[in-house]
């Protein structure tokens, strides 16, 4: 017989503000408290936590940032514990800090697509239309399509000429697709050469799926990230987490490679949405979201099958 499961019990997740506004969080200090509050979620101490800040602007990098990537004029730079690259925190923008107990196996790219998935449900309720992007972590506003813009300038101006640019790109498509003696996938008007899935070494092959947007190969103008992820697992117990772009000064990104990603740009709430988004109005749509995403994907206990028993009978409803 099937022995049924246990009810679980409701999700806990508890919510600490360290500091927004004039009272923004110095980096270091926040990493201390990271630190403090993991060590209590893995003796049990505490429920999952997270918490939440604006930090005093900082570039903070991790462990696989390169020099050509860092600041060029010497500004400081914080070298931290996490996965990912360099990236700049600062007043406009919300940090979270999930410090949650996962089960065993942990399963990193799950914890990946949670936070994302509570980013993109905030985005949605704002109004703006969000996704991911296959091989790269973190919440994106894609680029306008190119084909399209193609197609509508071809036939605003003549269908001959039009038909001149498709078969022009269509001979580039092929040549690329076989050049070097190496048959690659043809996709319609694009070089690959410039595909970020043979070209970008931060491209994580993991991150793909049908809710992911296909990389940007040239068929759409820049991709713009509003979110970013950069997170550490140690005892089962995740730390760092995501910066969200609410209204910050983009211009500080201009210094870096923002996470080592050279052929897409960053924006923000208040950049896509024409309006001042500020960390004070999304703080609360981020804590409902994430409480519901993780609530919902919590793992499920498993029924245990008795050996050599019948199985139960279902339950047919009287007609």
């Amino acid at each position: 017989m099937i022995e049924p499961c246990e009810p679980r019990e409701p999700y806990e997740l508890r919510f600490v503000h360290l500091g927004f506004g004039a009272d923004a969080v110095e980096y270091r200090a926040a990493w201390d408290e990271q630190r403090s509050v993991h060590a209590a979620r893995f003796a049990d101490e505490i429920p999952d936590t997270c918490l939440l800040l604006e930090h005093q602007a900082v570039y903070t990098a991790g462990r696989r940032t390169e020099d050509s990537e860092r600041p060029l004029d010497g500004t400081p730079v914080v070298d931290v514990d996490r996965g990912g690259k360099i990236t700049w925190h600062g007043p406009g923008q919300l940090v979270g800090y999930p410090i949650l107990k996962l089960p065993r196996p942990v399963d990193v790219i799950a914890h990946v697509r949670r936070l994302e998935e509570a980013l993109i449900r905030t985005c949605a309720e704002l109004g703006l239309e969000t996704t991911r992007v296959e091989g790269r972590s973190g919440v994106w506003v894609l680029g306008d399509p190119l084909k399209q813009r193609s197609r509508d300038a071809a036939q605003a101006e003549g269908p001959d000429r039009g038909t001149r640019e498709g078969h022009s790109a269509e001979a580039e498509s092929r040549r690329s697709a076989t050049e070097g003696g190496e048959q690659r996938p043809a996709i319609p008007g694009l070089n690959l050469d410039f595909d970020p899935r043979l070209t970008d070494d931060e491209f994580d092959p993991r991150l793909n799926g049908p809710e992911y947007a296909p990389s940007n190969a040239g068929q759409r103008r820049e991709d713009r990230k509003l979110a970013a992820i950069g997170i550490r697992i140690a005892k089962g117990v995740t730390m760092h987490g995501f910066s969200f772009n609410c209204d910050p000064d983009n211009t500080a990104f201009d210094k870096i490679v923002p996470c080592g990603i050279r052929d897409a740009g960053v924006t923000s709430l208040s950049n896509e949405l024409g309006r001042r988004v500020t960390v004070t109005e999304v703080v609360p749509l981020v804590e409902k979201h994430l409480r519901d995403v993780l609530a919902e994907e919590r793992p499920q206990p498993r029924a245990v099958e008795t050996a050599g028993a019948a199985p139960a009978a279902t339950a047919v409803p009287a007609g």
